[in-house]
């Protein structure tokens, strides 16, 4: 287990306990098993995005944010040598955090995503933040709500108010894009 996963594993204890929720709880909450819950909280399974999207709109809070509580809280200075970079066990997709940890506010993720995968997030996850995504490099299609958009290099989307959303490369090439985070 990296260092990451392991300060993740420790996050999610963290969070859940500090609400005051046993594993049960955090199950219904989340849709997420209680077996799988302590899995992560032991270090013993490496969650995927979808889980994490589940476990962080159950506390409240973004994908990122929770990510970042587990990366470096309180930093203002974010070099590239030292941005944190998660990768997804299921679908390769991966996550590096660019600005610091600070308190802006505002959050820049670098993602990446394999051809012919595909992440979902619930509206949960959306909840408490407004997005755009930029997309650096390849095609992304990019599903909220019933409406999809076919995002190319250049291509940048605001989104709407909360709903589910997926993220699928249709192409040949991984598809890289600039998440833009704003808390509410």
């Amino acid at each position: 287990m990296d260092d990451l996963t392991s300060r993740l594993a420790e996050r999610v204890r963290i969070e859940r306990e500090s609400r005051a929720w046993s594993l049960s709880d955090l199950a219904d909450k989340s849709g997420v098993s209680r077996a799988m819950i302590s899995k992560i909280e032991r270090g013993e399974a490496s969650p995927t995005a979808i889980l994490l999207g589940r476990l962080s709109g159950a506390f409240g809070l973004t994908l990122s944010s929770l990510l970042a509580r587990a990366e470096a809280p309180g930093e203002y200075l974010r070099r590239a040598a030292d941005q944190p970079l998660w990768r997804d066990p299921e679908t390769g997709f991966t996550r590096r955090a660019v600005s610091p940890a600070g308190e802006a506010g505002l959050e820049l993720v670098a993602a990446e995503l394999p051809p012919g995968a595909c992440i979902s997030y619930p509206a949960s996850s959306y909840s408490f933040i407004r997005q755009q995504i930029w997309v650096q490099s390849g095609t992304l299609d990019f599903r909220e709500g019933e409406a999809t958009s076919r995002l190319e290099a250049g291509d940048c989307l605001e989104l709407g108010p909360p709903s589910d959303c997926s993220f699928t490369n249709p192409g040949t090439e991984p598809v890289r894009y600039l998440v833009v985070v704003v808390r509410r």
